[in-house]
């Protein structure tokens, strides 16, 4: 999961672009970049860290330019040290950068033809510099003059006919515009934003619409399945649907935990679908422990509190807060390797004795991924003096990989697959283990006016909505993915990789 903006804009537009990237600092901690261009030609700044380590006085004062497009980085494959930052750049045609969200499946395929019949050099083994090869292959072949609107709608919807998987995708190419499409499932989230000004229109697109309301912008839509946005460096603004096959399928997993609260994702309101989810869960609650002895509920910090408040409500007990989370440590599902996930929970959480000495307390947490957080957090609350602790999840079991973009490709990582519910209780250490049930995850996020009617729900249902991923595809993405191998590419990389830009 990663984060992606573009601004096409009538002053400079660096200061916008950090500030976009820190909203969604969320989104990814692992590297961060930014491009720009203007009068000086093209300016980039990229490397390993966070938005505010990343990015010094001297890096932003040098990112001149109206125009530009930034990344956050989650890692999907390696860990932090063997991350490449992002937007890449290829120099033909024209010049072109690309920053990406999402994840292909048929990268190895991609990964050959690129190389064998493309004659395209590949220095990194991200998909996303295969995603920015295929674009401009397919850019190249249309090149005549130009570029033109018509030729990078064609080259877009070339890349939908090649590409398979989840993709969100901003691009620049260098003097004419920035380019912004998604997926024919629009799984991965992308939103168009504009802004009045005394020049003129400025627009912008981002993975959430927080980032266009730090910055001032009106949300204008999200970008359409397959649609393909083109602003052009004066501020004119084309776009066109896709013309092929197009079955809107949204991660529901961006409801559940990896968006903001505050944001709108294909005009659904995060936020109220975790309201919906905690109304939901405390139905189930009540159905499956209706004799319960909850004395309270602490939600752990911070997706589950929206719907850890619903929880105590409905069923009519306290609802206190338990935990007090260390802000300056990240995010611990996006930690890169179990070893830091497992180092960092401690660091993160420390909990309020007074709230658990003596009581029957309900964690509501968003989800249980591979069960280590909480593991450790149950464990915390009763060397708090809990007497029992039931934990409760807003999101139904993970039992199987997620290949679109979520850091879930190992099965044998997740605490619920293979696993009964009474095994995970035991697993995690929880006298009694609540789950959501998935259609009553999917009626909290699909309210009643939504036009969406499917979610992509792989990592719970293990239906896969893109209909290419085997049996065999996800073996080897397991042996390729999990904790161990990416843990033996840090070792074999961890020299290698200096900040790369000014």
């Amino acid at each position: 999961m990663c984060g992606v903006v573009g601004i096409v804009s009538h002053s400079p537009v660096n200061q916008a672009l950090y500030d976009a990237l820190t909203v969604m600092q969320h989104r990814g901690q692992d590297a961060a970049g930014i491009v720009t261009w203007g009068e000086n030609g093209l300016r980039q700044r990229r490397s390993n860290g966070l938005v505010r380590d990343v990015f010094r006085h001297r890096h932003m004062l040098r990112l001149t330019g109206n125009v530009g497009i930034a990344h956050n980085r989650y890692p999907t494959a390696g860990g932090a040290r063997s991350a490449e930052a992002q937007p890449f750049y290829v120099n033909s045609p024209y010049g072109i950068c690309l920053g990406h969200n999402g994840n292909l499946t048929n990268h190895d395929e991609l990964n050959d033809l690129l190389v064998n019949e493309d004659r395209r050099h590949l220095s990194t083994d991200s998909d996303s510099e295969v995603l920015l090869n295929v674009f401009a292959h397919e850019l190249h072949v249309r090149a005549n003059g130009g570029p033109t609107p018509e030729q990078v709608f064609g080259a877009v919807e070339a890349v939908h006919a090649r590409c398979k998987g989840g993709y969100a995708v901003v691009a620049m190419i260098v003097g004419y515009g920035v380019v912004a499409f998604r997926d024919p499932n629009g799984i991965r989230p992308l939103v168009l934003g504009g802004r009045d000004g005394d020049l003129g229109m400025d627009y912008m697109v981002a993975s959430e619409s927080v980032a266009l309301d730090v910055l001032q912008f009106e949300r204008l839509r999200d970008v359409q399945p397959g649609e393909c946005v083109l602003i052009e460096n004066d501020g004119r603004l084309h776009s066109r649907e896709f013309p092929g096959e197009v079955k809107h399928t949204p991660c529901i997993f961006e409801y559940v935990y990896f968006a903001r609260p505050d944001s709108i994702v294909d005009d659904i309101s995060v936020y109220k679908a975790r309201l919906r989810m905690g109304e939901e869960l405390a139905g189930k609650i009540v159905r499956e422990f209706p004799d319960h002895d909850i004395d309270v509920v602490i939600p752990i910090p911070d997706t589950s509190r929206t719907s850890a408040l619903q929880v105590a409500y409905h069923l009519g007990v306290k609802y206190r807060e338990g935990f007090i989370k260390n802000r300056y440590i990240g995010r611990t599902f996006i930690m890169p390797g179990q070893a830091e996930r497992t180092k960092s929970v401690r660091q993160k959480l420390n909990a309020i004795e007074l709230e658990f000495r003596n009581k029957n307390v309900l964690l509501v947490d968003d989800s249980i991924v591979r069960g280590t957080t909480s593991r450790q957090i149950i464990r915390l609350a009763r060397e708090a003096g809990a007497k029992k602790v039931y934990f409760a999840s807003a999101a139904p079991p993970v039992r199987h990989p997620n290949v679109y973009g979520i850091d879930m490709p190992a099965a044998s990582e997740l605490v619920a697959n293979g696993r009964t519910l009474e095994e995970v209780e035991t697993a995690i250490g929880a006298d009694r283990l609540i789950y959501q049930d998935l259609h009553g995850l999917i009626r909290s996020v699909r309210h009643d006016h939504s036009k969406i009617t499917e979610f992509d729900t792989s990592c719970f249902s293990g239906e896969y909505v893109t209909g290419d991923v085997t049996a065999e595809y996800l073996d080897e993405l397991e042996r390729r993915r999990n904790d161990a191998a990416k843990q033996a590419r840090d070792g074999n990389q961890k020299s290698l990789k200096p900040a790369i830009g000014m």
